[in-house]
């Protein structure tokens, strides 16, 4: 059992990408989810996949079968049997992470959360939408999350970069700003 990391799991989702159609990425995606969440929670279902006591001829029956029941595509079980073959299905959530970043930089999006204290109203999320493509200067694609701990104000974090602009943060660079002297 090969563990998929880094450069060989960003082949493996380029090798993805060149097979299929764009428009259909996200939901081919949604699919191989499904597939990484049920490795990662059922360990017999992840050993029939990626144990090397099974065939490559029993792995492509068990995802034909999988993928049959679930009305999953043609290509998401060929992309199954595919990597079931090289030894790296272990590594299906890595390639997910991949496939995700590489498909939002051709379309020039980027993923972001927001988290604030209480719900914000659509217009603030329009507004907030229309900042940061101006800032980023992509189509942002946000997702909306409250925690009562942050007290007021937002945390919004797209790509790597985080803006803190909660009444806890700032409470928190205050803090360390008085301990520092």
């Amino acid at each position: 059992m090969k563990t998929v990391r880094g450069a060989k799991a960003k082949k493996y989702a380029k090798q993805f990408l060149s097979l299929v159609n764009l428009e259909q990425v996200p939901e081919i995606v949604a699919k191989l989810e499904i597939i990484a969440k049920m490795m990662k929670k059922e360990k017999l279902f992840r050993n029939m996949l990626t144990s090397p006591s099974f065939s490559d001829e029993e792995r492509a029956g068990v995802i034909g079968y999988l993928c049959e029941r679930s009305g999953f595509s043609e290509e998401v079980r060929k992309f199954l049997t595919f990597l079931g073959q090289e030894g790296v299905l272990i590594g299906l959530s890595e390639i997910i992470r991949y496939i995700t970043a590489i498909y939002m930089e051709m379309k020039k999006k980027v993923k972001g959360v927001v988290t604030s204290a209480v719900e914000l109203p659509e217009s603030f999320k329009q507004k907030l939408i229309e900042s940061l493509k101006a800032i980023t200067e992509r189509d942002v694609e946000l997702q909306y999350e409250t925690d009562p701990s942050l007290i007021g104000g937002l945390r919004v974090k797209v790509g790597s970069i985080m803006y803190d602009l909660s009444i806890k943060g700032q409470l928190g660079l205050l803090r360390d700003k008085l301990i520092k002297g």
